[in-house]
């Protein structure tokens, strides 16, 4: 049997490309709502847990639960819900947690948040994870062609959460690769 080895390779390049261009297409309109842009009405938990699944559904990520939120506040990752709604600062952590919990221990999150408190206000650390996130999977995916520096300050705390952000970046790149070819 006469295999062409520049067809082959030709058609390997063109399915590499096409595959790029999947990968690219499927976060290009990705973007997490900023701190000011979530809901702060006060949601119920099944509606707190509709809204964040909502929020992460285009990375094809693993869904957070009603029970995981109840867990999540006991534990004291997450404030105590009032009177059983959740407003704008739950719902940044809990977002946070969702995408974190996949490459941090639970007790690694909280540590991590509270060192971010040290530092900065919720809005500041939540707002600074969905650029630094969107950042970082957008280079990953192909949409830039290198990460950009974003904030102006430069801290262990800012350090360790990129680190923990390339981690998840890594995650969700693969799984969507799987998708993809599963999908072919």
């Amino acid at each position: 049997m006469f295999i062409d080895i520049f067809w082959l390779q030709k058609y390997n390049k063109s399915m590499k490309n096409e595959m790029k261009k999947e990968l690219a297409d499927s976060i290009r309109l990705f973007s997490l709502p900023r701190y000011e842009e979530l809901s702060d009405v006060g949601l119920y938990l099944e509606q707190t847990t509709k809204y964040i699944n909502q929020c992460l559904a285009p990375l094809g990520y693993a869904e957070i639960t009603s029970s995981m939120i109840s867990n999540y506040v006991k534990k004291g990752l997450v404030a105590n819900p009032v009177k059983k709604q959740y407003f704008r600062g739950h719902i940044a952590h809990l977002i946070c947690i969702t995408l974190l919990k996949s490459v941090l221990s639970l007790e690694n999150i909280n540590d991590l948040f509270l060192r971010q408190k040290q530092v900065y206000t919720d809005e500041t650390a939540y707002d600074y994870f969905c650029m630094e996130l969107e950042n970082i999977l957008f280079f990953q995916f192909g949409l830039k062609d290198e990460v950009e520096d974003i904030g102006v300050t430069f801290s262990l705390e800012k350090e360790m959460l990129q680190s923990a952000i390339i981690a998840v970046s890594h995650i969700i790149y693969l799984n969507t690769c799987f998708q993809i070819l599963r999908e072919k």
